[in-house]
């Protein structure tokens, strides 16, 4: 069995017996039909994830590990909102007439701030620090951004990532550690995907900063199983898992802003049956 196959697991059995339930009060997301979509829903969620250790893709089903670096580049190297510029249509719900997706996600990477060493936006500045002062406690991001809030067609779910660097004990090379905050999620259709896309961020950083993967820990202040998503939960956890697949990242790359989703691929990949349309509350 993967690590990532039973830390889901075990998520998601203990969000169903010992989450508490949104049935009844005032939600926001509805279903397309305009029924209220309510949750059960765990506070606090914290998984790590060993990446020297394995690829953390789920085995139960497939996740879609190109798709899913795309939109990571999409946000991270191309700074874009604007869905014209993914592959997938994943974030069509959320797009205006042009594509936009308003001030939000990659447009708050794409902004550039004065630091001593200059103007710089948020992702060049991790770049920076890790190359020339990878021991800093402040290399991190925030796509938050209140007083841009009222322009964005949908709030940050993955809004934070934070960066620490450590020395292992006899190793010569330094090791790229991470934490990714996530205020909500919905397990079934996006924790699987976002582990999968920062997985791939931190393998593509520590690649070109000369450093090792360590490991990626995942907060989730909100995480929860959707009603109708709750008879597909129990099925896909009911399944057998398969081992862990091998990860290949090109070495041939150096530059952060050449890689490509074409420069990633699972080796030795075995799944689950795929879910088709999965519904999904907006």
């Amino acid at each position: 069995m993967s690590r990532a196959d039973s830390i889901f697991i075990e998520m998601c059995r203990d969000i169903l017996e010992n989450g508490t339930s949104t049935e009844g009060e005032k939600v926001r997301p509805r279903w397309e039909d305009g029924t209220p979509a309510y949750t059960i829903k765990k506070f606090g969620v914290v998984n790590r994830y060993d990446l020297a250790e394995e690829f953390p893709i789920l085995t139960l089903r497939r996740t879609a590990l190109k798709s899913a670096t795309d939109e990571v580049l999409w946000i991270w190297q191309q700074k874009s909102n604007n869905i014209h510029d993914l592959h997938s249509h994943i974030w069509d719900e959320w797009a205006d007439e042009d594509g936009s997706i308003g001030k939000a996600y990659g447009y708050q990477l794409g902004v550039k701030h004065q630091y001593k060493e200059g103007m710089m936006d948020q992702v060049d500045r991790v770049i920076y620090d890790l190359k020339n002062n990878p021991f800093s406690r402040r290399i991190m991001t925030n796509i938050y951004v209140h007083q841009d809030l009222h322009e964005m067609n949908l709030y940050p779910c993955a809004y934070s990532m934070t960066f620490n660097v450590t020395q292992k004990k006899g190793e010569e090379k330094l090791t790229l550690n991470a934490i990714l905050n996530q205020r909500s999620q919905d397990v079934l259709a996006a924790n699987n995907w976002n582990v999968v896309q920062y997985a791939v961020l931190v393998h593509m950083l520590a690649q070109v900063c000369d450093m090792q993967v360590g490991e990626l820990v995942h907060v989730i202040a909100d995480a929860h199983i959707y009603d109708r998503h709750i008879p597909i939960i129990k099925e896909l956890i009911a399944r057998e898992p398969k081992p862990a697949p091998k990860f290949w990242l090109n070495p041939d790359i150096h530059d952060f802003y050449e890689f490509t989703r074409n420069d990633v691929k699972v080796e030795g990949y075995e799944f689950g049956p795929q879910i088709e349309n999965i519904p999904i509350a907006i």
